[in-house]
């Protein structure tokens, strides 16, 4: 999980607050850190290298399945 994009997310709520609540504003922004790292780590996520993983698999899948199914037609066509 990145932690960054998180920390930016909360900095921007924060920011979102109206200047009578500067005081709660850090105290806000670890709610809000917290409340963000508990709900994206319920979520099914994978990683971009995860997803570029599969994507080359299933590409090669997929490659290989319309090669079969070329010579399937290719045989069929002789019988």
């Amino acid at each position: 999980m990145d932690f960054r994009l998180i920390d930016e997310l909360s900095q921007r709520l924060g920011a979102l607050l109206p200047p009578s609540m500067s005081e709660a504003r850090e105290d806000l922004q670890k709610n809000f850190r917290a409340a963000l790292q508990a709900g994206l780590s319920k979520l099914d996520l994978v990683t971009r290298e995860e997803f570029e993983v599969q994507r080359a698999v299933l590409k090669r899948t997929r490659e290989k399945l319309e090669a079969l199914e070329a010579k399937l037609a290719e045989f069929e066509q002789r019988a």
